[in-house]
């Protein structure tokens, strides 16, 4: 992905631009499921933490929504973030259920699906803002995309104690604003307004909603 302005283009509305643009993103999404689930193969424990986390899973809808950007309405932009952010849980547990041993309870995948009808619209507009040219859009489109490792960080450091885990995506919530942001004074105002999301976010998602369905 580029933070460098791209030439003004009307969004594609049509239908075939909608198919094309969904299919391609759930596609994508189920793809990279299954790569998540084969890397906790890979990596050693508890580094296999990072690969089943929801902030490295946000990505997939915020890449549908940057490569999108300027090609298809806002609205499909969205609808390519939900589908990225499902096709991937579906990837996910369906190799779980027909590559490994199973996986078991359907509630888990559920509670997934269900995170992806919030996640996956909310990054894949906020990479349209990123990519777009209204300054404010483009800090809080950044900023979610970096508040989401700034959560998963408070998760890796107070709940799990996992302090290696915690620091590579704090660091990343920091990376982000500095290597995506246009200018020196968005990277500034994107890396304060990450604080606020960040925490924010842990007490919302994590604390209030996935901690109390799936435990710590």
């Amino acid at each position: 992905m580029s933070a460098s302005p791209v030439t003004a283009s009307v969004p594609a509305t049509g239908g075939r631009a909608w198919v094309h643009a969904t299919a391609s993103a759930f596609v994508g999404g189920i793809l990279l499921g299954i790569l998540t689930n084969l890397a906790q193969g890979w990596l050693p424990n508890p580094w296999d933490q990072i690969a089943n986390s929801g902030a490295v899973w946000s990505v997939s809808a915020f890449v549908a929504g940057a490569l999108l950007a300027r090609k298809v309405s806002l609205p499909a932009a969205a609808v390519a973030g939900l589908l990225a952010e499902s096709g991937l849980v579906v990837g996910y547990y369906g190799y779980a259920e027909f590559g490994r041993d199973g996986m078991g309870s359907l509630f888990a995948p559920l509670v997934w699906v269900g995170m992806a009808f919030i996640a996956g619209p909310l990054f894949g507009v906020a990479a349209v803002w990123w990519r777009g040219e209204s300054p404010r859009r483009r800090v809080i489109g950044l900023a979610a995309l970096a508040g989401v490792f700034g959560m998963e960080g408070l998760h890796y450091a107070w709940v799990l104690q996992y302090a290696p885990q915690a620091w590579a995506c704090l660091a990343v919530a920091v990376l982000v604003p500095l290597f995506m942001g246009r200018t020196h004074k968005e990277r500034g105002l994107t890396l304060l307004a990450t604080v606020p999301v960040s925490f924010l976010a842990y007490l919302v998602i994590d604390k209030l909603i996935l901690t109390p369905l799936l435990g710590g």
